[in-house]
């Protein structure tokens, strides 16, 4: 393994948002998830492809995504304005509640799995692009432990939408520039191949 990954991996778990430091109230966090439903789902299953779904997703992601946007470390007008709302156990409890939910199944298109699948699997080598199976694992449920998050499932537009974010340079609250760097070198229609492929894992 090259320094430089060591050195990401390195700088993606020193910079881990402590979870475990205090414990979650799945039922307080469902109670105070309320004002996330018209978005993400009651349940964490979102409607709009626009919208992520949060169900089944690791709570320690999630708990460092709300505690990124309420830093301004990640930028949207909406969730900002949610976030300010919430102390540090709320988002804790938020959290766990997500994660406790049952992701429901979302359409794909059934004809970029192949290409997708390449990507996911083998990387770009041509561009130096990663396999995303080294961080997001075999069947997309990513590493919780590490900050890596779950894909599985995920609309495959809000997956094209934050990997162009990224190579935009729009989202950057991606440990040592990971993600940055793989979306920087792939083009749109990669990027579509590889969400299908992830939300195909169902």
């Amino acid at each position: 393994m090259k320094a430089s990954h060591i050195g990401a991996i390195v700088l993606a778990l020193s910079g881990l948002v402590s979870f475990a430091s205090i414990a979650a109230d799945i039922e307080a966090g469902k109670a105070k998830s309320a004002v996330c439903a018209a978005c993400h789902g009651a349940d964490g299953n979102s409607a709009n492809p626009a919208w992520p779904s949060l169900a089944g997703q690791h709570a320690n992601y999630i708990y460092k995504q709300l505690n990124d946007y309420q830093a301004g470390r990640r930028i949207n007008a909406s969730m900002t304005g949610m976030v300010a709302l919430l102390n540090d156990q709320d988002m804790k409890n938020v959290a766990a509640y997500f994660e406790s939910q049952k992701l429901k199944p979302i359409a794909f298109d059934a004809e970029l799995i192949e290409a997708g699948q390449n990507i996911y699997r083998g990387g770009i080598v041509a561009a130096q692009v990663a396999a995303c199976i080294g961080c997001h694992s075999p069947d997309g449920h990513g590493n919780g432990p590490a900050g890596w998050p779950s894909l599985k499932g995920q609309h495959p537009e809000y997956i094209v939408s934050q990997l162009k974010m990224f190579r935009q340079g729009m989202r950057a609250n991606d440990a040592g520039r990971m993600m940055r760097n793989v979306a920087a070198r792939m083009s749109d229609g990669e990027m579509e191949a590889v969400a299908a492929y992830i939300t195909g894992m169902q």
